[in-house]
């Protein structure tokens, strides 16, 4: 069985989650046990309002996610800035066009995490992650939380993205703030447990114990018997000898 193959998708404005992204991909590659791969939502903006935006250049090098890799994957990390406290129009555009794997149960029992940029510390990281999850419920996708595993999530002195909920960066209002190392960190932290719990839901299952009846052997099905209760065909060779020696027995008596 080979390494789960996980997905790192992101949609990014300005890059900041991009540079998250890159992060996630690299924590799950440190964990060495599942195969990561970087993609993007598509674009749904015409290149001219993205110019009068001053968005970032759009990186070609990194391939736009499909719904048939969706289900080829074994798990996902989405990442997106927040609009209002909710995911951009692009990646619910990607997702409302998941219709069909919905329909076939493609993503059921799959694990999804989440992280997110926003201008603030109040602009959304938590509600983002919290109005995204109907996506995951209808899917069956199975959420993974981020939790507290770095220190620098604790801090009450610094600007630190990312919550319980994933990891993430604070941007700015224009953009200015770049990720930090500690944002960094917190998002390679994430990869790292991302891996782990992804390797434990595709672990192949234990073989099963065969549980013992209280039924007489009689009364079970011949597939629960035990191998003992199913009567085995006499041996000829075994039967002939034992007949033989009766017969020897008989004339034996006579003998007499």
């Amino acid at each position: 069985m080979g390494k789960p193959k996980i997905l790192v998708i992101y949609y990014s404005t300005y890059g900041h989650v991009k540079t998250i992204a890159e992060a996630e991909v690299r924590g799950l590659q440190k964990s060495g046990t599942v195969d990561a791969e970087l993609y993007q939502f598509p674009e749904t903006l015409p290149g001219d309002v993205l110019e009068k935006m001053h968005a970032a250049p759009h990186d070609t090098s990194v391939p736009e996610i499909t719904t048939e890799l969706l289900a080829e994957a074994d798990g996902f990390l989405v990442g997106f800035p927040t609009r209002f406290g909710v995911a951009p129009a692009q990646v619910k555009t990607f997702f409302d066009a998941t219709g069909s794997l919905w329909s076939k149960g493609a993503l059921l029992g799959k694990p999804m995490g989440m992280f997110f940029s926003t201008a603030s510390q109040h602009g959304g990281q938590e509600s983002t992650a919290f109005s995204f999850l109907p996506h995951l419920v209808h899917h069956g996708l199975i959420y993974v939380p981020l939790g507290t595993p770095s220190p620098y999530m604790y801090e009450t002195d610094a600007i630190v993205g990312g919550s319980p909920w994933g990891g993430g960066v604070i941007a700015g209002g224009d953009g200015s703030l770049q990720p930090t190392f500690k944002e960094i960190e917190i998002a390679e932290i994430q990869g790292e447990k991302f891996a782990e719990i992804a390797c434990k839901l595709n672990a192949p299952e234990p073989a099963k114990t065969p549980v013992a009846s209280d039924k007489p052997a009689s009364e079970q099905p011949a597939s629960e018997q035990p191998a003992s209760a199913t009567p085995k065909p006499a041996s000829p060779v075994k039967e002939g000898g034992r007949f033989q020696r009766f017969v020897d027995k008989f004339k034996n008596l006579f003998k007499a």
